[in-house]
């Protein structure tokens, strides 16, 4: 039995690339039974069922129940459909119209199974004129603002990763929407469609500048604000290392401490916290203090203050940082370093990171879940679970 705060749910999750998967590892982390239909390996065959590879560095497939099925073939649709009948929600993250050109559509899974929660994860969303075009993250949060305030003052937008779009904005906006609803369906009895879209999940982020800007607190010219490195209180400063240390000393009982430590008391222009056209001089007065000391150094001084101080750690340090290790934010699972189940319960505490599982690694045991005999498992095997030509 799966432990977590989710280990009631079964969720039936489409193979895909990046917000679906997402969001199936966050409910699958809280400990639903995800089961994923995976696409057959090509070249795989009956006898190699346990010698394929484990993938363990596709990180958002862990802990999941991999099925193979072939969906060109007939009899992989009515699997699906019974492997529909006994789940809570299913996710998808295909182009509009392609669920429905596989038969397995909204209307034809809720005709099986009224309260099921149908989670749908797009980057323009199912309706609007850009709906059928392809796109990318970048595509997304262009489109609604984000990417444009990660731009320095007088540069150019800086993509980031995915971390907006497609696991922020998609990703966790379709796992809370499709909680959201099976919520209700459980109150109800009542399924629905949760159509998550990464442009409307992007710029749900933006919420608090766009509030900001409406009343005249944040400028439409990026790299100028007190949030976007344009003031000198809020930015990232080179050590003498080449290291980086980060400052969001906002706040007035903050930013007080972070004069004090760096000997500024009484210095006049850094009393003109607020004054914007100080902060492009005061910044690089900083620069030229920063500069003097090791990030090492810097975190000796400010480490643990309420000077809103961190250093700036790449991929392969932040693991090793202490309060990482305290708070077990990073696992290790086959030598394969990832973030850990979060956030934390306080009684349904998951204890540990799950494995990736090889694809169509549980095919005949689901398939035997489901009814079917040994003779039956070993025929549709070799039928849906390796693919066709």
């Amino acid at each position: 039995m799966s432990k977590g705060p989710l280990s009631h749910l079964t969720v039936i999750e489409f193979a895909g690339l990046g917000p679906a998967p997402f969001a199936g590892m966050m409910l699958s982390d809280q400990g639903a039974r995800v089961i994923r239909i995976d696409r057959p390996v090509k070249g795989g065959s009956a006898e190699g069922m346990g010698k394929l590879t484990s993938r363990d560095s596709d990180v958002l497939a862990r802990g999941r129940e991999s099925i193979a099925l072939d969906l060109k073939q007939p009899e992989s649709k009515e699997i699906i459909l019974k492997l529909i009948e006994q789940a809570d929600v299913v996710i998808e993250g295909y182009r509009p119209g392609v669920m429905e050109k596989l038969g397995l559509g909204p209307d034809v899974c809720l005709a099986r199974n009224p309260k099921l929660v149908f989670g749908r994860v797009t980057g323009w969303g199912q309706t609007g004129p850009l709906a059928q075009a392809a796109g990318h993250d970048i595509n997304y949060i262009s489109l609604t603002g984000a990417l444009h305030s990660t731009a320095r003052l007088g540069g150019q937008p800086t993509p980031t990763p995915g971390l907006i779009g497609d696991f922020g904005g998609g990703g966790m906006l379709l796992a809370f929407g499709v909680l959201a609803a099976v919520a209700h369906a459980e109150k109800t009895g009542e399924g629905q469609v949760v159509d998550a879209a990464i442009t409307d999940g992007s710029a749900l982020l933006t919420a608090l500048i766009q509030g900001w800007r409406s009343v005249g607190l944040w400028s439409d010219q990026a790299g100028a604000n007190n949030g976007d490195g344009g003031a000198h209180f809020y930015d990232t400063y080179e050590c003498a290392d080449g290291k980086y240390v980060s400052i969001g000393s906002m706040e007035p009982q903050f930013y007080a401490l972070l004069i004090e430590k760096l000997d500024l008391v009484g210095d006049e222009e850094f009393k003109q916290q607020w004054n914007n056209k100080m902060w492009q001089p005061l910044k690089k007065r900083l620069q030229g203090i920063f500069i003097q000391k090791t990030r090492e150094e810097w975190c000796e001084i400010f480490e643990g203050t309420d000077a809103c101080f961190a250093p700036v750690l790449n991929l392969e340090e932040a693991p090793a940082h202490p309060h990482n290790q305290a708070r077990g934010t990073y696992s290790v699972i086959n030598n394969i370093v990832q973030p850990s189940p979060a956030p934390k319960f306080s009684k349904t505490q998951v204890t540990e990171c799950h494995t990736v599982n090889p694809v169509g690694r549980e095919t005949s045991k689901i398939l035997a879940e489901l009814g079917y005999s040994e003779e039956n498992i070993a025929s549709l095997e070799n039928r849906v679970a390796f693919p066709s030509a």
